[in-house]
């Protein structure tokens, strides 16, 4: 699992590349007001798995699934602490199929 680094917006001109997805999925710091770019350059759409750590009455929380379209960049977020962080602060993300998709995370609390 790769660890995204967000970037933060400002009033000048700053750069914003987006990586490769990694194979075995991402993660990233989240205090909250994090959102994700996925851009599916791929032929087929792509299913992006965000990880819920959160239980009702000892009940898992399903995952949030968001399908990303072939040819599309979607702009995903942000992500509630208490129901998405884990034991470290991070969101995990899984990628259906990491061919051709790039990632890359905002980080709003600036903002």
């Amino acid at each position: 699992m790769a660890t995204l680094t967000a970037v933060a917006p400002d009033r000048d001109v700053n750069a914003f590349a987006l990586v490769a997805a990694a194979e075995l999925g991402d993660e990233f710091a989240n205090d909250g007001k994090q959102l994700v770019v996925v851009a599916n350059g791929s032929v087929a759409a792509v299913e992006v798995t965000f990880t819920t750590q959160k239980t009702v009455d000892g009940e898992a929380v399903d995952d949030k699934v968001i399908d990303v379209p072939a040819g599309e960049q979607h702009l995903l977020g942000p992500f509630s602490t208490h129901v998405y962080n884990d034991g470290d602060g991070m969101v995990q993300v899984g990628y259906e199929s990491h061919t051709d998709v790039t990632v890359g995370v905002i980080d709003c609390a600036s903002v």
